[in-house]
C-alpha cells in the first residue's frame, strides 16, 4: 500500500475524482494536508446541493417509477453549475409530486382510521349491545369497560359482589379479559374505584363513531375502504399520465448524481489553494500502474503524483485490501467477525479456510452425509448468497475423510475405506489429534511473532505473550512429553531449554512489575508463570475434540443401526433415515460451533489482532466495495 499525493489544476478536479472512481483503486485519507495553504475545500458546496439533490430525488422515486440508468456511457466529470441546474428542476418538480405525496397520505390516514374503528367494533362485538348505552351516565347505575388481568378475576368478582356490583365477561384474549362491571351510582362511595385499582384493571375507552348497531358500521367501513381505494386507484393512473415524459429525465438526473457521487465521497480528503487543488488517499501497489495510465489519459499528464511508503506512526490508517478470492468469500466473512487485518498483519484467511475445513472433514467424514451438505449447499446457492461455497466446501471435506474413513450414511461395510475407521485405532485417531494442535498452536505463535515483528514490536516478539520464548518453552514441553510417553523420561535438553525458557518469562513479568511492593511482585510473577504451563497444556488437550468428534460420529451412527435392527422392515429403514438427518442437523451443528471456537479461541486470539482498517475505494456511485 502506498500513500499517494495528488496535485491537479482546479479545474481538473471533477475529472481527476473520476479517473480515480473508474480504477476503484483510491481510499481517501481524510486528514489535513501538511502544506497548511491549501485550506479551501472546494467540494464544500458541491457536497451541499449533491445531498440536496439526491434527497430530492430519493423522495420522488417514491411515488414516481421511473427506469434506473442502463449505463452511466458517456463518462463524464459533473461540474457544480450542472448539478445545480439539475437540484432546481428536482425542486420544482417535488413541489409539483408533493400534491400527490399529500393525496396519498390523507388516503393512508383515513384507512387507518378506519381499521382501527374495525379493531375496536370488532373487540365490543361480543357484548351486542348498543354501545352508546355504556359510554351514556345514568342516574341509579355506574358502567365500567375495560380489561383485567384473568388472574384477578375470580378475586375481583368476589370483592364486587361486596360492593352490590356486577361483572360480566364478554371476550378472553390472552392474558387479558374484556368486561363490563355495573355497580349502584352512589358519588360519596369509592370503594368500587378501590376494588378496581387492586385489581389492576384499565378502562377501555369507546370510540366516537360506534354507536350505532355493529353490522351497519362494518357495512359503512366496507363501503368507505372501497371508495379510499377507488380513489387511491384513480390517484395512480393521474400519477402515471403526468409522470409518463419525466421519466428519461428522471433516469438522466439519476445518472448525473452517480457520477457526481465519487466527488462527495472524497470529503475532506480534498484541499485547494487557487488554481492547485490536492487529493491524498491510499493506493494498492500493484493498482498504481494502472492509476498512472489512466491519469495520463484523462488529464494529459497535467498532474503531480508523489508516492511515498506508510509511516510507523501511521500504520493504523493504512487499509487492508480485502481478499476476493470468490472461494474464500465466506471464510473472510467469518473473519471480519473477529475483526479486519490490521496493515502489515498477515490475513488470516487461507489459514482459516485450510483448517476450518481440515477440522470439520475430520470430525464429521462421512461421503453421504457430506454429499448432501454440499447438494443443499448448492440447491440453496441464491438463498444462501455468497455463503454458499462454504457449505460447499465444508461437504466435500466431510465427503472426502468419509471415503478415507469409509463410512457412507453411517454404512462402514458397503464402501473400502482408503484409511480405516476411527474406531478401529481410537489411540492413534487421539495421538493424529494432539499431533494436529501441536502443528496449530506452533504455526498461531510463528505468526504472531511475525505480525509484531512486521509492526515493529522486537521485544514484544521475543519475550511477549505467544513470542519466542513462548515458543521454545512449548517446544520443550512437547520434546520432554513426547520422551515421557516413549518411557525415557523427560530428558536433559528439553529441561534445560524449558527452565530457562520460563525463567526468560519470569524476569520479563519481574521487569514490568517494578512499581508493585516485593509481595506483590513475587505472587503476580509466579501466577503468571504458572498460567503459561497450564494454558498450552490445556490447549493442546484441546485438540483431543477433534479425534472425540470422529469417534462419536461413528458411535452415534452405530446407536442408530443398533435401534434399526429392533424395528421392522419400514420401521428400520424409517429409522436411518432419520437417524441421518439427526446426525446431520445435531452433530454438524455442534462440530461447526467445535471447530469454530477451536480457530476463534486457540488460533486468532494468539496472532489476530483485527484492528485494521477496511479498504473503501471511490468508486461510481458512491458505494464502498
Amino acid at each position: 500500500m502506498k500513500h499517494v499525493r495528488l496535485l491537479v489544476l482546479s479545474e481538473d478536479l471533477a475529472r481527476a475524482v473520476l479517473a480515480l472512481a473508474e480504477v476503484q483503486c483510491f481510499h481517501p485519507d481524510p486528514r489535513p494536508p501538511e502544506d497548511e495553504s491549501l485550506v479551501a475545500d472546494p467540494g464544500q458546496r458541491f457536497r451541499e446541493v449533491y445531498h440536496l439533490a439526491r434527497a430530492r430525488l430519493d423522495k420522488i422515486a417514491q411515488l414516481i417509477q421511473f427506469p434506473p440508468p442502463s449505463t452511466l456511457e458517456p463518462l463524464h466529470a459533473v461540474e457544480l453549475d450542472a448539478i445545480e441546474r439539475l437540484n432546481v428542476w428536482l425542486g420544482q418538480l417535488w413541489d409539483e409530486v408533493s400534491g400527490y405525496e399529500e393525496d396519498f397520505r390523507r388516503i393512508a390516514d383515513e384507512e387507518r382510521l378506519i381499521q382501527d374503528q374495525r379493531t375496536a367494533l370488532q373487540d365490543f362485538a361480543q357484548l351486542n349491545i348498543d354501545l352508546a348505552l355504556l359510554r351514556a351516565r345514568t342516574r341509579f347505575l355506574r358502567i365500567h369497560v375495560g380489561l383485567v388481568p384473568r388472574e384477578n378475576l375470580r378475586q375481583l368478582a368476589d370483592a364486587l359482589s361486596l360492593t352490590d356490583s356486577l361483572v360480566h365477561v364478554y371476550l378472553e384474549r390472552g392474558e387479558q379479559a374484556h368486561v363490563v362491571i355495573v355497580g349502584p351510582n352512589e358519588p360519596e362511595d369509592t370503594s368500587l374505584d378501590a376494588v378496581l385499582n387492586a385489581a389492576g384493571f384499565q378502562a377501555l375507552p369507546i370510540p366516537e363513531g360506534l354507536d350505532r348497531a355493529p353490522a351497519e358500521l362494518e357495512r359503512e367501513f366496507t363501503a368507505r375502504l372501497a371508495d379510499l381505494a377507488e380513489q387511491r386507484s384513480r390517484l395512480n393512473k393521474t400519477l402515471h399520465r403526468w409522470s409518463e415524459p419525466l421519466r428519461p429525465r428522471l433516469s438522466e438526473a439519476e445518472r448525473i448524481l452517480t457520477l457526481a457521487a465519487p466527488f462527495v465521497g472524497l470529503d475532506d480528503a480534498v484541499r485547494s489553494r487557487g488554481h492547485i487543488a490536492r487529493l491524498a488517499g491510499w493506493v494498492p501497489t500493484s493498482a498504481l500502474p494502472e492509476l498512472r495510465q489512466r491519469l495520463d489519459v484523462v488529464l494529459g499528464g497535467i498532474y503531480d503524483l508523489t508516492l511515498r511508503d506508510p509511516a510507523p506512526q501511521e500504520r493504523s490508517l493504512v487499509p487492508t485490501v480485502p481478499v476476493k478470492n470468490r472461494l474464500l468469500a465466506p471464510f473472510a466473512m467469518l473473519v471480519r467477525q473477529y475483526g479486519i487485518p490490521a496493515y502489515g498483519e498477515i490475513d488470516p484467511t487461507p489459514l482459516f479456510a485450510a483448517s476450518f475445513l481440515l477440522m470439520f472433514g475430520s470430525m464429521f467424514g462421512d461421503l453421504g452425509q457430506g454429499a448432501v451438505i454440499a447438494l443443499t449447499a448448492f440447491g440453496l446457492r441464491r438463498r444462501l448468497g455468497r455463503f454458499w461455497p462454504f457449505g460447499l466446501l465444508a461437504g466435500f471435506s466431510s465427503m472426502g475423510f468419509g471415503a478415507l474413513y469409509g463410512s457412507i450414511f453411517g454404512y462402514e461395510e458397503l464402501l473400502p475405506a482408503l484409511w480405516m475407521s476411527p474406531l478401529q485405532d481410537p489411540l492413534l485417531m487421539l495421538t493424529l489429534a494432539l499431533a494436529w494442535g501441536v502443528c496449530f498452536i506452533v504455526t498461531a505463535c510463528l505468526i504472531a511473532i511475525y505480525n509484531r515483528l512486521a509492526n515493529g514490536q522486537g521485544r514484544e516478539a521475543l519475550f511477549g505473550q505467544h513470542g519466542v520464548l513462548n515458543l521454545v518453552f512449548y517446544l520443550a514441553l512437547v520434546a520432554g512429553a513426547v520422551q515421557v510417553a516413549g518411557g525415557q523420561g523427560l530428558g536433559t535438553f528439553p529441561s534445560i531449554l524449558a527452565l530457562l525458557s520460563l525463567g526468560g518469562l519470569a524476569g520479563y513479568a519481574w521487569h514490568h512489575q517494578q512499581q508493585a511492593p516485593l509481595g506483590e511482585r513475587v505472587l503476580v510473577v509466579a501466577i503468571e508463570t504458572l498460567e503459561t504451563l497450564i494454558s498450552y497444556v490445556s490447549n493442546t488437550l484441546s485438540f483431543l475434540r477433534v479425534a472425540a468428534f470422529s469417534l462419536n460420529h461413528v458411535a452415534l451412527s452405530i446407536a442408530v443401526f443398533t435401534l434399526a435392527d429392533m424395528m421392522g422392515t419400514f420401521g428400520s429403514v424409517l429409522t436411518i433415515i432419520l437417524g441421518n438427518l439427526f446426525v446431520l442437523v445435531l452433530e454438524g451443528g455442534i462440530v461447526m460451533i467445535q471447530v469454530m471456537r477451536l480457530e476463534y479461541y486457540e488460533g486468532f486470539s494468539r496472532y489476530f489482532v483485527g484492528t485494521g482498517l477496511a479498504f473503501r475505494p471511490i468508486r461510481l456511485g458512491g458505494e464502498s466495495s
